[in-house]
């Protein structure tokens, strides 16, 4: 029997936050436009917690990564705009540390009163961090009194701030990682019939093990974006300059047999929208998926294909989408991801749009707030209906008394 997935994790209501230092890993990752947010979706996301704590007495002191620095101090991952965003969004003042667990975020941490919040300077500035290392969460662990996970997004990471600060103080679960849990947990475990899964992106080796796992729960799987052409090649047609995983062929065409053979509605592109290079301005033409000429590449799938899948989002009980249908981010090649964007906003299914670009694309839209959960996490809501392990769930299971 499936362990359901809050089981044994401490709750954010559970813990006594009143006058004491709180420390919050969230998931601030978002992308910047110069020296500005461009999305704030993580950041509007983790705003329960930190007014719940904020109610209830605590001094909020929050950490998070931003990217991938080359080295600290790289001013280019510097959490500066995401505390700017995050004092107008939160409306409250937002301390920035010069650091991330050292002499300025001490004192400051040490002089932070109830009601009021510092952000630390990105984690990964310490390269400790991603080596899960014990001195770093130690020292993280002792600006605080009690430790909050709410990065999803981060869950899949066995980091210091994510993984090691949970032994170390009394703690909890965030109400995003919490919802989080429970949304993607109730798909995993037991989705409202028909379940309907659309997966798109890039690479089909991003997504094997969740495929796999897809297919053996899911009535209807449905394949767009790039990673379509090693679908449709393991079937046989042509995929002209397309980009395939040549080794993912015979995987692949196993797979989809046996899902088939299993009665799941395996639905491929039956058309398909390509042009001569892969570029914004480059001419786009709609040919039969089985037709697509041989100096040609496929950068969106075609109207026919999408109006294949939204009939399936239409009909079903559940939803989860993980991946563009296309080149969404250039106009030409963005159709199949909003038709399937505006399926799923349209649909009475429960619907989950699993984090990345396609929640990038659901928000762009403005269809955000018609889809009844858009995940923070990509790859950790992958590994999760993977059936994996979250380090970071499974370190608040340990928590401290």
């Amino acid at each position: 029997m499936t362990v359901p997935l809050l089981a044994g994790v401490p709750r954010l209501a559970d813990l006594e936050v009143a006058g004491q230092r709180v420390l919050v890993r969230a998931d601030l990752n978002v992308p910047l436009r110069g020296a500005e947010v461009a999305d704030d979706l993580r950041i509007s996301a983790s705003l329960p917690t930190l007014r719940d704590l904020l109610d209830r007495g605590a001094a909020v002191i929050v950490c998070s990564h931003l990217g991938r620095p080359k080295e600290a101090g790289d001013p280019a991952t510097s959490l500066a705009p995401v505390a700017a965003r995050l004092a107008e969004l939160l409306g409250v003042p937002v301390a920035l540390a010069a650091d991330v667990a050292g002499d300025d975020a001490r004192a400051r941490a040490a002089a932070l009163t109830p009601g009021e919040v510092l952000l630390l300077e990105n984690v990964r500035w310490e390269p400790g961090e991603t080596r899960g290392d014990e001195e770093l969460a130690a020292r993280l662990a002792g600006l605080a009194d009690r430790y909050v996970g709410d990065a999803f997004g981060a869950a899949h990471r066995a980091h210091a701030s994510v993984a090691g600060v949970p032994a170390l103080l009394p703690s909890a679960a965030g109400l995003l990682l919490a919802r989080e849990l429970e949304v993607l947990g109730g798909l995993r475990d037991d989705p409202a019939r028909p379940y309907v899964a659309v997966l798109g992106g890039a690479k089909v080796s991003d997504k094997l093990v969740v495929l796999e796992r897809l297919l053996e729960r899911v009535d209807v799987l449905a394949v767009g974006g790039a990673m379509a052409s090693t679908f449709l090649l393991a079937e046989g047609h042509p995929v002209g300059t397309s980009r395939v995983e040549e080794d993912q062929v015979a995987r692949v065409g196993t797979l989809v047999a046996a899902a088939r053979a299993r009665g799941v509605d395996v639905r491929l592109p039956v058309d398909l929208v390509v042009a001569a290079e892969f570029a914004a301005d480059a001419a786009p033409e709609v040919v039969d998926a089985d037709a697509v000429p041989s100096d040609r590449m496929s950068l969106d799938i075609g109207p026919r294909s999408a109006a294949r899948i939204a009939e399936a989002v239409g009909d079903a009980g559940a939803v989860f989408w993980n991946g563009p249908m296309g080149v969404s981010e250039w106009p030409a090649f963005a159709g199949g991801t909003r038709t399937v964007a505006e399926a799923l906003a349209a649909s009475a299914a429960f619907t989950v749009v699993g984090g990345g670009d396609s929640a990038a694309a659901v928000r762009t839209l403005g269809l955000d707030d018609r889809i009844d959960h858009v995940s923070t996490g990509g790859g950790a809501s992958l590994e999760l209906l993977e059936g994996r392990a979250l380090p970071g769930v499974e370190a608040l299971r340990r928590t401290a008394p």
